[in-house]
């Protein structure tokens, strides 16, 4: 008999919170709905349409469970599994005949030369867009779908473990996390309002291509500096024999358009939860930091224009998990960190097929700095428990910390 004392805080029975009398389930957002029988709870499951069905109870458990737990609900939940695939896929058609028609009329219109997928923005956004929202989806949703048709008792139960995990650290509390999403937002709100100012001055500006030429500017108010070392001089965009530090610091919290927003800002939401639920609040603001320091002075010395975003940062954190979870084994499920290796497989091939555009430099510093950090400061460890928090790291976080709600600030001025 395992003791909870020798499990991770997300494998113990007070994982999750005391269940209610009776049947019933909690959906994601934390909200219990009663059901007066267990007939009632499966028909609740078999129906769930919008995957809403987070945890549920009956009058044996304890504590709150996963449905996977509940060997009598696995029919209910096959169903369920089965209908969600199929969305899935159904989703994923849709986008990718939304984003094709898109990238073809793109690229008759362009002529038809291949070239100009892998050079021009809107024709490379085209394709991002038909992969991320449309083809991957279907992809994933096929896969669903055909292990849900073959799904054994058995094999629902071993997957248990992983889905327990995610469960358990999406309730989890992260504050400093939320923070940083704040910073991206405040820095985000900027640049709009600062772009739709421009955009409102645009007949002043005699025409639209000098609209654009604007928009360039405000992001290259605070972008990192390409090989060329470009600077940002009074008459506009000038070349200049200095390396502005700086921009290593406002370049974060920038981006070139809302789907480079919205990508950083899930992958920050899930890395950085997940970093600091485990590692703990210091090291997640200075892995973010290093790895966006070091992914930016890559970005700087390797690539030819200048470039924006937290992708450096987020790649540090990615890389710190890898190496943090496998020095540490015993707190995260094999094939979560499976899931991570998977994301950096992912991360490499979209950066190669769309390398005219997505700064790997900054990427590859990034995830090298976050592995390195991660190698560094934490040694093998077999325990189930997370690291505690000495003095010494709270002061070296809380310094970081400081220098992050700086840059996102600075990173605001600059641009109004």
């Amino acid at each position: 008999m395992t003791l909870d004392a020798e499990l991770p805080a997300w494998a113990r029975d007070d994982a999750f919170p005391e269940a209610g009398p009776g049947w019933g389930w909690v959906d994601r957002k934390g909200n219990r709905f009663d059901c007066d029988s267990f007939a009632a709870l499966s028909r609740v499951i078999s129906e769930d349409l919008a995957a809403r069905v987070d945890l549920v109870w009956t009058p044996d458990s304890p504590g709150l469970v996963l449905p996977e737990e509940i060997s009598e609900l696995h029919p209910a939940l096959k169903m369920a599994r089965i209908r969600w695939a199929e969305w899935d896929i159904e989703e994923g058609r849709r986008q990718m005949t939304i984003f094709g028609i898109a990238f073809v009329v793109l690229l008759v219109f362009g002529g038809l030369k291949i070239e100009r997928i892998l050079s021009n923005g809107t024709l490379g956004l085209a394709a991002l867009l038909f992969v991320i929202l449309g083809l991957f989806p279907w992809y994933k949703g096929r896969k669903r779908l055909q292990r849900a048709r073959k799904w054994a008792a058995g094999e629902m139960i071993a997957d248990a473990p992983a889905l327990r995990f995610e469960t358990w650290l999406a309730i989890q509390k992260a504050p400093v996390t939320r923070l940083l999403l704040g910073l991206m937002v405040l820095a985000g709100l900027t640049q709009v309002v600062v772009e739709i100012h421009a955009f409102n001055q645009r007949h002043s500006l005699h025409g639209f291509a000098s609209f654009l030429a604007l928009i360039n500017v405000i992001l290259h108010l605070g972008a990192l500096d390409g090989g060329g070392h470009v600077t940002v001089g009074n008459a506009g965009l000038s070349k200049g024999a200095l390396f502005e530090w700086w921009r290593l610091c406002t370049a974060p919290f920038l981006h070139g358009h809302w789907l480079h927003w919205l990508m950083n800002a899930s992958a920050l939401a899930y890395l950085g939860k997940r970093v600091e639920t485990f590692a703990r609040w210091p090291h997640l603001v200075m892995v973010f930091l290093i790895s966006a320091w070091i992914g930016g002075e890559a970005s700087a010395r390797f690539t030819s224009v200048p470039s924006v975003g937290a992708s450096g940062g987020l790649m540090g954190l990615l890389g710190f998990l890898l190496v943090f979870e496998t020095l540490h084994r015993t707190l995260v499920p094999e094939s979560s960190r499976r899931r991570l290796l998977a994301g950096v497989v992912f991360t490499g091939i979209i950066g190669f097929l769309f390398r005219h555009f997505i700064d790997n430099a900054a990427h590859v510093g990034g995830l090298v700095a976050g592995m390195v950090y991660a190698a560094f400061v934490f040694p093998r460890s077999s325990s189930p428990h997370r690291p505690r928090t000495t003095m010494v790291d709270v002061v070296l976080g809380g310094a970081a910390l400081g220098l992050v709600v700086s840059a996102a600030i600075f990173a605001c001025i600059k641009m109004v």
